[in-house]
């Protein structure tokens, strides 16, 4: 029971869309074939089998490369704008 649990949390991790639409067709499916439903058995076994291939088709695509950070360019410093006096706590205004 461990090793399904650890499987179906790797599962999820990896593929959270494809891993729940899988589950909601394994329930229908039990749900179906327990209760004597043949369209909800059929509905549940139909849904099962798109999540693996979605799965399938998801796992093979390549991953696209990660695109490279925009370096931070700052602006120049200007050496000829007038600096401003700085100003200190005995110079109040009134």
């Amino acid at each position: 029971m461990n090793r399904l649990t650890r499987f179906w949390k790797t599962a999820y991790r990896q593929e959270p869309i494809s891993s729940f639409v899988l589950t909601i067709g394994l329930v229908d499916a039990v749900i179906g074939g327990m209760g004597g439903r043949g369209s909800l058995l059929l509905l549940g076994l139909t849904t099962v089998g798109v999540a693996i291939a979605l799965r399938r088709l998801l796992m093979r695509r390549p991953e696209l490369p990660l695109p490279q950070p925009i370096p931070q360019r700052y602006l120049p410093a200007r050496s000829s704008r007038p600096s401003l006096p700085l100003l200190g706590l005995s110079e109040k205004h009134d």
